[in-house]
């Protein structure tokens, strides 16, 4: 096994053998420590102790599903959660980004493009100490204000907890507003420029924005969606 100067641990939560042998050799043969958990109970009562890097979740788990599993980290823990669905589980993993995972990646997938995004994961990660808000300033649009040195935001006086990847983006809007941010900028401000994902993540996201933000999420005032283009957050509120 190759060793690497800060080795990171990967808790892989998954149930079917032959995924997680691969998991487990394509894994430590690029440097990585790995935990694995064989269903959603065994993965919550390990957490705390394998204290992870980042967790690979799949979807379809038993005793505890791995939607119910990401919420339940998601409570204590910001560390990042990748997704591992089946084919014809989109719904699924549409769920799992909605209570907070990441990322999203589907069976049958190759190792190298799993490693891949391991990695670009940890690089964008508060876990490495990076944000892609750097030591930006507050930012204060009508009823809404933003703080990434204290991660607040107010919503019409009253405080809001997001997660991470909502928080990233709702600055990155709100500091932009009144110009459109393509879904592509977007992505690369948030995700990073080495995200292998598509735009359904992004979407989900601002989905859940809406629904923290807007008086009535089901027609947005705020954050607007320029068909073709990407999302714009307005200045007149």
């Amino acid at each position: 096994m190759s060793t690497t100067t800060q080795q990171h641990t990967v808790m892989v939560i998954e149930d079917e053998e032959a995924f997680i042998d691969a998991l487990v050799v394509g894994l430590q043969r690029e440097g990585f420590g790995v935990e694995v958990a064989r269903d959603g109970a065994e993965a919550l009562l390990n957490f705390d102790k394998v204290d992870p890097d980042i967790v690979l979740l799949d979807v379809m788990l038993p005793k505890v599903s791995g939607t119910d599993v990401c919420r339940e980290i998601r409570k204590k823990s910001q560390v990042p959660i990748i997704m591992v669905s089946a084919k014809g589980t989109e719904l699924d993993t549409v769920v799992g980004l909605e209570v907070g995972a990441d990322d999203y990646i589907v069976k049958p997938y190759r190792i190298r493009e799993l490693v891949a995004r391991v990695r670009a994961a940890l690089r964008r990660s508060h876990v490495t100490g990076e944000s892609p808000l750097g030591s930006e300033t507050s930012v204060a649009v009508g009823e809404i204000s933003i703080d990434p040195d204290r991660h607040v935001v107010v919503v019409r006086g009253q405080v809001t907890k997001l997660p991470l990847k909502e928080f990233e983006l709702l600055y990155v809007l709100m500091a932009n507003a009144g110009r459109v941010m393509t879904r592509d900028t977007l992505i690369d401000r948030v995700w990073g420029s080495d995200y292998y994902g598509d735009t359904k993540t992004l979407d989900v996201h601002i989905k859940r924005l809406r629904s923290k933000v807007e008086t009535d999420p089901g027609n947005p005032v705020l954050i607007q969606t320029i068909r073709g283009l990407g999302y714009k957050f307005d200045r007149v509120v």
